[in-house]
This record gives structure tokens, C-alpha cells and sequence, in this order.
């Protein structure tokens, strides 16, 4: 056990974060599941541990730097140095979304529309914060083991850093950020070795936007057929398609070479135009 690898994943309560914990679990990783929800960590750690393999839940909160610290101390401590981060914690706010996907005249006087011009500056800085400084101050805690001995650093970009999606301008730009800044960390961290990349899934069904895909009734909703109308593959990903990925991205044998790219896994969804 102790010469495991240890792995670290933040928002590892969600459905592709456990997905991937899942997969490093057996891939020989001891794997450490971070989430704001500890219940949610716990649970996807149970099904890890059910299988026999290597799997620890802890509660944190990516953007309080000295909680990160302290269980990075724990994981220190108990399990050794972590070689692994995958900074997965990420998400949108209501507050910040629109309620058409153009404006039109009159809307900025209405008070039933929510337009670009009733977007709440608290709810950007939000979703600024959770996507891009959760993916920063994670980096400076976990990367700290990896300056002797190098490590992986995976990075969960979106296809809204390719093409901003209609409605939600903040997660849009935020992930921008992400993609943006793992190549400014690939460029940094290249003297020691640690590898910076992204992975950007395309559209995949998850408990944060199922609500946004389907009805109540499980129907699809216009938002739905919209997204696989632009998805030439014409279907939803499932979360183990993106696993393929990310074994590549942290497998130092055969992407030894790869640092400060963004992965598209979208149904081929970045490459088609609409017409």
C-alpha cells in the first residue's frame, strides 16, 4: 500500500469525478475524493473501497486555502505524496444566467426578462471563483509534493472555452480562464517537470444540468435538442468515454511529452460549424 500513487481529485462528489476516481482506483492510485459535500465524497469513495481498491473521502472547500492545507497534511501523513491532481470542482450560478439567449429591444425595461443588463456581479464573481481560483489554489497546496519528483496536474476545461454557449456568459468566460491558465501553468512548471493539461468534455448528463436537459417528465428539453443538433455524433457522452483521456494524460510513459493542451471530447461538437 505504501508504494501507491497517490491521487487527488477535487469535486469528486459529481458523476465525472467519481467516474475518474473510479478509474485511477484501478489503475493502482490510491485516490483521494475532495468535495464541499463530504456525503457525496464518502459515497463515491464507498464504491471504490466496496471493489477492494484504495479510495478516501475528505471534505474541502477549494477556495479556503488553509482547510486544502490541512488536508493535504492529513494525506501527507497517512498516505504519502501526492503525484495526481485532477482540479475538478467547477459550476455555474443562476444568478449570472440570462433568460433569452439574445436580447431584444424592450428587454432591459422588463421586468419578466432577466437580461444581460440584470446579471448579478456577486453571481460572476462566484462562478469566477469556483472555476478559476478553484483550480489555482488547489495547484498551490497539491503541487508542492510534485516539485522533487514531477507530477500530473488534469484540468476540467468545457467546450464553453471553445465556443461560448448562449445563457451563461460567467461559467463561459470562467472556463475560458481554466484553459487559459493551464497552459500559463504548463509553461511555469516545465523546469520541474510536473505536466499541466485539460480535459474539455463536451456534453455529458450530469445532476447540475439534468434539470437543464430534461423535463420533469424525463422529455428532452428545446436546450437539448439545440446541443445535439450541433453534436455530429447526435447523443450525449457518457462519462467513461472520457476516461481514455485521461489515462493517456496522466499515463508519464506515453504523454511524457504533452504539457499545456486542452483536450476536446465532445462528439465532435468543436468542429462543426451548423452547416
Amino acid at each position: 500500500m505504501e508504494n501507491q500513487k497517490i491521487a487527488v481529485i477535487t469535486g469528486a462528489g459529481g458523476v465525472l469525478c467519481s467516474c475518474f476516481a473510479r478509474f485511477l482506483a484501478s489503475q493502482g492510485y490510491s485516490v483521494m475524493l475532495l468535495d464541499l459535500n463530504e456525503n457525496a465524497a464518502a459515497a463515491a469513495a464507498k464504491q471504490i473501497t466496496d471493489a477492494g481498491l484504495s479510495a478516501y473521502a475528505y471534505a474541502a472547500n477549494v477556495l479556503d486555502r488553509a482547510m486544502l492545507t490541512k488536508v493535504k497534511n492529513r494525506i501527507n501523513s497517512q498516505h504519502g505524496s501526492v503525484s495526481l491532481l485532477i482540479n475538478g470542482a467547477g459550476g455555474n450560478s443562476p444568478k449570472c444566467t440570462t433568460d433569452k439567449e439574445k436580447y431584444f429591444e424592450g428587454d432591459i425595461d422588463s421586468a419578466d426578462v432577466k437580461s444581460f443588463f440584470d446579471l448579478d456581479a456577486a453571481g460572476f464573481e462566484f462562478v469566477f471563483n469556483l472555476n478559476c481560483l478553484g483550480t489555482v489554489i488547489p495547484t498551490q497546496v497539491f503541487a508542492q509534493d510534485m516539485l522533487c519528483d514531477g507530477g500530473c496536474i488534469i484540468n476540467i476545461s468545457s467546450m464553453n472555452a471553445y465556443r461560448p454557449l448562449t445563457k451563461i456568459p460567467a461559467y463561459s468566460a470562467a472556463k475560458s480562464a481554466v484553459s487559459n491558465l493551464t497552459q500559463w501553468l504548463a509553461v511555469h512548471f516545465a523546469p520541474v517537470n510536473i505536466r499541466v493539461n485539460a480535459i474539455a468534455p463536451g456534453f455529458f448528463v450530469t445532476a447540475q444540468n439534468k434539470s437543464l436537459l430534461f423535463d420533469n417528465n424525463g422529455n428532452p428539453t428545446e436546450r437539448t435538442k439545440k446541443i445535439l443538433a450541433a453534436t455530429p455524433m447526435a447523443r450525449f457522452g457518457r462519462p467513461e468515454e472520457l476516461l481514455g483521456t485521461l489515462g493517456w494524460l496522466c499515463d508519464g510513459e506515453s504523454s511524457g511529452f504533452v504539457t499545456g493542451i486542452t483536450v476536446p471530447v465532445d462528439g465532435g461538437f468543436s468542429a462543426y460549424s451548423g452547416v
